[in-house]
């Protein structure tokens, strides 16, 4: 079952006689099966072209026509065609460079008798077509047709084996919610993969449908799972940052009603480089215990004009149907950033990105990491885009101690025998990267003179090291006095 919008969206569509409508989708038979329901309604025959089979008619029984194979022949025998008709053509994307097969697609469309509707992963419609040309995206199935969906799989097995598929509600409900975010395609695979094995649906088949789920998530190279979210225990300092999140943690969560019904919509956490930004976005998701995507805005870019918006726009499709979530944004400024040359992209790519931020309603928190606000466009930072601008500086004496403490119990080190006072006065001016690397370092030395990690060691770690503060001196002094009325103090 499809959603009734992309229903009444496609069937309108037909209704105006529209010549050329372009789908985006990976599901070929989920489109078919939509195309077969529709033209119920329809006194238009329909048909289905692909190079493998030819020309073949979907409402009624009828042997594939091979001769059309070839896709100048199947564009000439469509417009040779006097009874008007829909055509579903699979798989065309390859061929619409060819000059020939763009003439014969705008001559069909001019005649204005029949509708085609091309079908394909990706669609780059030449630019003489673009005027007879609508394009549909289909949305994600929600909760509804996820189970419909799995339901049907089941009935299928059952049929197969002979069998009734056991499970219980809350197996179901869990399995249901484990496969949003997907594609119809993916959903049928990973639900028979579920019941395969054993007949069942059980609370054991939700990490194996869990791991594959994320995989199919990142295989586009956008969006991606982070399995590490951390617990803001594990994060040092940022208590002001934490506190924040602890307070509109029921908000977002749906526990509490939301002021105005809206939900906390995201931060910005701009600052000085190694001094936990990434660290803190995770700590976002460890703290409200929702999944964390990872926005890759460097993977977003493509050749082709027009593709770079349809990916950030699934990206932010999958992030709604995967609600609540965190979305983070790394080096937000580098994905946002304009040059002579894009023709435009990045101007569309952040329109896209704060019509998003303006009208999502969803639970979606947004987390941007900068740590060069002012080549920001500014219309991303004003005022009511993020609920708030952190600053995250350089940490003081006590975030510094926590860092140390934490560093020295991961590599075995009781954090008491070291003279921890010594070491904060010394780190002074130091990231909690730099701070990390230095105990790192101390161990290895430690390790190759057959010893135990000690505080002279580590005290000479950090003499030897020259920390940002230092190296980078003037930008960071910059953008520390920038941050100063601008932006919150994390801690």
């Amino acid at each position: 079952m499809n959603s009734l919008c992309e229903l009444q969206d496609i069937a309108a569509l037909l209704r105006s006689r529209i010549a050329l409508i372009a789908i985006s989708s990976h599901d070929e038979k989920g489109v078919q099966q939509l195309l077969c329901e529709l033209v119920r309604h329809e006194r238009r025959p329909l048909f289905k072209w692909s190079l493998t089979e030819g020309l073949a008619r979907l409402d009624t029984p009828m042997a594939a026509q091979r001769m059309h194979a070839q896709p100048v022949d199947a564009l000439g025998h469509i417009r040779a065609v006097t009874v008007p008709g829909i055509y579903m053509l699979a798989d065309l994307h390859p061929f619409l460079e060819d000059p020939l097969h763009v003439r014969l697609l705008k001559d069909i469309a001019l005649d204005e008798r029949h509708t085609l509707v091309l079908v394909s992963h990706a669609l780059e419609i030449p630019a003489e077509l673009d005027k007879f040309t609508a394009r549909v995206r289909l949305a994600l199935p929600g909760a509804t047709e996820l189970e419909s969906i799995v339901r049907e799989e089941a009935r299928l097995w059952s049929q197969q084996n002979g069998v009734q598929v056991k499970t219980s509600p809350q197996a179901l409900a869990m399995l249901v919610r484990n496969l949003s975010g997907l594609p119809r395609i993916d959903v049928r695979r990973l639900a028979r993969n579920a019941m395969a094995d054993d007949g069942a649906i059980t609370a054991s088949d939700l990490p194996q449908v869990t791991e594959a789920k994320y995989r199919l998530l990142g295989r586009d190279g956008v969006l991606q799972f982070e399995y590490d979210s951390v617990r803001p225990d594990q994060v040092a300092g940022f208590s002001r940052l934490k506190q924040w999140l602890g307070t509109r943690r029921p908000f977002f969560l749906g526990e509490s009603e939301a002021p105005g019904g809206q939900r906390p919509r995201g931060v910005m956490l701009l600052g000085v480089q190694g001094c936990g930004k990434s660290l803190a976005a995770r700590s976002v998701a460890g703290a409200w215990g929702v999944p964390l995507l990872r926005f890759d805005a460097g993977a977003l870019y493509d050749k082709y004009i027009g593709e770079s918006e349809r990916n950030l726009r699934d990206a932010l499709a999958t992030a709604e149907v995967m609600a609540p979530c965190v979305l983070w944004i790394d080096e937000i400024e580098k994905g946002l950033a304009t040059g002579e040359g894009d023709q435009g992209t990045s101007r569309r790519i952040l329109g896209t990105l704060l019509t998003w931020m303006s009208e999502q309603r969803g639970a979606v928190f947004l987390v941007a990491t900068a740590n060069d606000i002012q080549v920001l466009p500014p219309e991303l930072v004003r005022k009511g885009r993020f609920d708030e601008v952190f600053f995250v500086d350089l940490p003081g004496p006590q975030a510094r101690a926590e860092t140390l403490r934490i560093h020295l119990r991961r590599h075995s080190a009781e954090p008491d025998q070291f003279d921890l006072d010594a070491l904060v006065q010394r780190s002074e001016g130091f990231s909690g990267a730099e701070i990390e690397q230095a105990v790192v370092s101390a161990y290895y030395a430690a390790h190759a003179k057959a010893g135990a990690l000690d505080t002279a060691g580590l005290l000479d770690e950090l003499a030897a090291t020259r920390p940002l503060s230092v190296l980078m001196a003037e930008p960071v002094a910059q953008l520390r006095q920038w941050a100063q009325s601008r932006a919150v103090p994390c801690d």
